[in-house]
């Protein structure tokens, strides 16, 4: 479970986003950031159970994101994120951009997997499985259970036009039209500090697993 007080030192470091004060707290982050990695451990075991493609072998720390942010190319010059991403969980083979991500962040932590944003090449793949057997996208986003978790997967941002090569009055242009093909759900502070709180994430990304088959399969 994520520890009251991996969530403290998030919230903290948002109010003081320098390097002076991270210094100064570096011992708090070290500790959050072990927290996060046993959580992860926890993660990998059941998201196994619940996703049979998924590779469970990776070393949890491998999959912890770096605090540090790239600032770059940014207006927003503050040096650390407010956050701890777990990514790297990939579903399948085909690809490594097809799988899951959880964000722990104090009020915005969520979980989700799909495909974001596919490059050109993947993205022509995907909407030609969709031309072609758009009822098993369809059964897989309206299933209930996945519409209480994710809600309406056609929410997405979509394209302004329509893609090239198909009707605009096409009786699947609302999936075509789609950039991302990712679903997301949020957890409060409290179900992430729950002692179940991995078993009960990689129970919200295995409702994902049967997205990211429908994908690979698109891309094979």
């Amino acid at each position: 479970m994520i520890k009251s007080a991996t969530l403290d030192f998030l919230k903290d470091l948002a109010k003081n986003n320098n390097r002076e004060w991270f210094q100064d707290n570096k011992p708090r982050y070290e500790e959050a950031k072990e927290n996060v990695i046993a959580f992860t451990g926890e993660l990998l075991k059941e998201l196994k159970k619940a996703d049979p493609s998924f590779n469970a072998d990776i070393e949890p720390k491998k999959c912890i994101m770096r605090i540090y942010r790239d600032i770059r190319f940014s207006l927003n010059k503050t040096p650390y994120k407010n956050n701890f991403g777990i990514s790297k969980l990939l579903s399948g083979t085909k690809t490594d951009e097809i799988g899951y991500y959880v964000q722990i962040q104090p009020g915005n932590s969520f979980a989700g997997g799909g495909y974001w944003m596919p490059q050109a090449e993947h993205l022509k793949a995907i909407r030609q499985e969709i031309d072609y057997n758009a009822s098993g996208l369809r059964e897989i986003i309206d299933e209930p259970h996945f519409v209480k978790l994710f809600g309406d997967f056609r929410s997405q941002e979509q394209l302004k036009s329509i893609p090239r090569g198909y009707d605009a009055n096409g009786e699947n242009i609302d999936l075509l039209k789609l950039k991302s093909f990712a679903a997301i759900h949020q957890f409060t502070d409290e179900e992430i500090m729950k002692p179940n709180s991995p078993k009960l994430v990689a129970g919200v990304l295995g409702s994902i697993y049967p997205l990211t088959v429908f994908l690979n399969n698109a891309i094979a």
